[in-house]
């Protein structure tokens, strides 16, 4: 059985072969996935910083797909996060805002477009591959937290029945999920929305430096749908 980080090793040496222009989509397409994850947060939870980066996103799916009318806001976009407190070299004590992932995401797409950094999308596809091990990791811990609660009801009613039978035990274990089987879903969503980029490669290149209003269109008609999509199947 073929592990996630095998899986991560072949989309590796795919984007390594990508053109810089299909790059650019596929990073623009796993940021969009985690900008809608964050917006769809309750609000309480919700990145202020990370929301503030939507028109650069925007910017960057028009850009992205030739129209290059977004250039002057993802360069500024880009200073003004190079000119912020949120760029810094103080590790963990300074303001995390950026390292979140939909906000790192945008950041590190805005300099895979500006320079055709190939680096810069390669971080883009780890943070979705963390951010998809982070929420595993927030829904086991809220799992045990319900377990432990209704631990305790049943310890508080426990002397109302004699038949504790312990038929129950054992029952979370086998809802578990596998974190390796999230691990390798995302990593294998990376790999077919590289795959469907591919098929437009020839559209695609020199996307960056504009094309004409008829292929930008059919692009978006023909990528964004499907690279924006939430769905663990799309």
């Amino acid at each position: 059985m073929t592990t996630w980080q095998e899986w991560e090793a072949e989309l590796a040496g795919r984007l390594a072969a990508a053109s810089p222009d299909e790059r650019v989509v596929f990073a623009v397409g796993v940021a969009e996935r985690l900008m809608r994850a964050e917006e769809a947060l309750p609000a309480q939870e919700q990145a202020e910083y990370a929301l503030g980066l939507r028109p650069m996103l925007n910017a960057l799916w028009e850009a992205a797909l030739g129209n290059p009318s977004g250039f002057g806001e993802i360069k500024h976009g880009l200073g003004e996060y190079l000119l912020s407190e949120y760029c810094h070299n103080d590790g963990q004590h300074g303001p995390g805002d950026a390292d979140e992932p939909a906000a790192a995401a945008v950041l590190h797409t805005a300099v895979a477009y500006l320079f055709g950094a190939g680096e810069s999308v390669s971080r883009v596809s780890s943070r979705a591959v963390e951010a998809a091990d982070a929420r595993l990791n927030a829904d086991a811990r809220l799992n045990a937290g319900d377990e432990r609660a209704n631990a305790g009801d049943e310890r508080a009613n426990a002397g109302d029945s004699d038949s504790g039978d312990g038929d129950g035990d054992g029952d979370g274990d086998s809802n578990a999920v596998d974190p390796d089987e999230v691990l390798t879903a995302e990593v294998c969503r990376q790999l077919r929305d590289l795959a469907l980029i591919a098929q437009y490669g020839a559209s695609l290149r020199h996307a960056r430096l504009g094309l004409d209003i008829d292929t930008s269109a059919r692009l978006h008609r023909a990528l964004r749908v499907p690279l924006s999509s939430v769905e663990a199947d799309a």
